[in-house]
Parts: C-alpha cells; sequence; structure tokens
C-alpha cells in the first residue's frame, strides 16, 4: 500500500485519527485488547484462574434448584419433643427432615418435606410423618 493512501497520512493534525475522544486507542496492545475481549481466547487461562464465575454457570446447580435452608435429622427428634409425641417442624421454621440417627419414641411430626430413609425410621419407631400439601 502506498503511504499517501495509509490512514496515518490521512489524519495528520487530527489528534485521535478516528478513534474518538482522547486516549481511546492507546494502550490496548499490552493488554490483549480493551475491556473483556479474549476471555473465551488467549484470556481464558487468566479467566479460569481469577474470575472462574465470570460467565455464572454451575452445571452442577440447575437454575430451578432451591436447597433448604433448614433442617433436622431423626436423631434430633427427641430434644427438640421435650416429653410430647407430636412434633411441628414447619412452625420450628424446619424445610426437611432427614433420616440420620436413632428415633427414641413414637413421634407424628408434621414437616413439609423428608427422605425415605427419615419416613422409614419414623414408622419403624411407630410414629407418622404428616405433611401440609
Amino acid at each position: 500500500m502506498p503511504t499517501r493512501a495509509r490512514k496515518g497520512r490521512r489524519y495528520r493534525g487530527m489528534r485521535t485519527h478516528g478513534y474518538g475522544q482522547i486516549g481511546q486507542h492507546r494502550h490496548s496492545g499490552k493488554q490483549g485488547g480493551h475491556g473483556n475481549a479474549g476471555l473465551h481466547k488467549h484470556k481464558w487461562s487468566w479467566l479460569v484462574i481469577n474470575d472462574p464465575d465470570h460467565f455464572g454457570r454451575d452445571p452442577f446447580r440447575p437454575p430451578g434448584y432451591l436447597r433448604p435452608s433448614r433442617w433436622v435429622n431423626v436423631g434430633q427428634l427427641d430434644d427438640l419433643a421435650k416429653g410430647g409425641k407430636s412434633l411441628d417442624l414447619t412452625a420450628l421454621g424446619v424445610e426437611k427432615l432427614l433420616g440420620s440417627g436413632a428415633v427414641g419414641g413414637a413421634y407424628e411430626v408434621n414437616v413439609a418435606a423428608f427422605t425415605k430413609k427419615a419416613q422409614a425410621k419414623i414408622e419403624a419407631a411407630g410414629g407418622k410423618i404428616l405433611t401440609k400439601e
């Protein structure tokens, strides 16, 4: 390409040479581009180390997955019952009943969700699980 046709000749005396306001085209070479340029290409190793959640998707947690925030094991029912045979775990703020531990008595438990192991242990002890639907 002849010198007279190059952009550098055409924009003499223009200060920015068609790149907008002051400094918008400066210093972009040493960083591998402006901003997030190259995150899927030459900046991928930087992204994996420094910002692994940048693209915001975890295949092991689907978008509709809601993990219960409060739960109780069947081994803790004796402490919660305090001598009674009826337990309302939903009133205590418990969302799920899990099956770890041993059941001390026959309890009638009211809870929103439970595991099969918890249900089997409570029914084996002579109790039952009630759910509000």
